[in-house]
């Protein structure tokens, strides 16, 4: 009786381990199916879309949003070297349109999003006082911080502006070039910079700042922010799906929320 009652303790051990072994299987298979679209997006972007990440994905169970924030410059030039990238979401037409220009886009899934502001910030208890860009005394200015123009569409937009209010030639030696706009405002709050220029977006979410003035939209170039998906994805569909989303009602309200026009 002994023996016949470890045989079956035996037997049920064994249905229970095959039964855990399927049931991780299909676990495992179910996670594996997940389609991971990978986005390369405009530093200024990075709040808005982390809470678009959470609702999407709620909402689509099956996919998986891998952000890769940074200047949307560098983010261009990295999806030229053949960086696997699904979809681009640029803070400027011009990187956009680079990578069009190479064929490395697919040119119908292209669409604007949203647009942005750009204003003139100081550390939150600093002294200086103004309503306006020309109010500003920047003779007393030591050090001014933008993005690279080069690579970050804020820096490109901040010289724009400098150089049609003419303080280009007298500022341009009291720069200090940031790699993102996210950096223009650490090199402010940390009082490394008097004075800097970013989006109405990133002031918005700032705590250790304040805005001094907005930039006339007729000294810079409109900032808006294209969106595309790169020819190279394998996830063209979902590419496509999430695109549709960023142009949504839904996802607009969430734009407006950080500072987004």
């Amino acid at each position: 009786m002994k023996k016949l009652s470890l045989l079956w303790m035996s037997i049920l051990l064994i249905f229970t381990l095959i039964s855990c072994s399927v049931s991780s299987t299909h676990s495992d298979k179910k996670y594996s199916t997940k389609v991971e679209l990978r986005i390369s997006a405009a530093a200024s972007l990075t709040d808005a879309l982390n809470e678009l990440k959470a609702i999407y994905e709620k909402k689509h169970s099956n996919i998986r949003l891998i952000y890769n924030f940074g200047g949307s410059g560098k983010l261009a030039k990295q999806i030229e070297q053949g960086a696997p990238i699904d979809i681009f979401l640029s803070a400027s037409k011009k990187d956009m349109d680079d990578l069009q220009s190479k064929d490395l886009l697919i040119n119908s899934s292209r669409i604007d999003f949203t647009k942005n502001e750009l204003v003139l910030i100081t550390k939150k208890d600093s002294p200086f006082v103004a309503t306006s860009f020309e109010q500003i005394k920047w003779d007393s200015i030591k050090h001014f911080a933008i993005g690279e123009p080069e690579s970050v569409p804020a820096g490109r937009y901040a010289k724009e502006t400098l150089q049609k209010l003419n303080l280009w030639d007298k500022l341009k030696n009291k720069l200090v070039m940031a790699s993102n706009v996210r950096q223009v405002l650490t090199y402010v709050e940390s009082g490394n910079a008097d004075l800097g220029v970013i989006y109405m977006s990133d002031a918005k979410v700032a705590k250790h700042i304040k805005i001094l003035a907005e930039a006339h939209p007729k000294w810079h170039k409109p900032i808006v922010y294209p969106g595309a998906m790169i020819k190279e994805s394998t996830h063209s569909k979902e590419a496509q799906a999430f695109l549709s989303y960023l142009a949504s009602e839904e996802a607009k309200k969430v734009l407006l929320k950080y500072g987004f026009k």
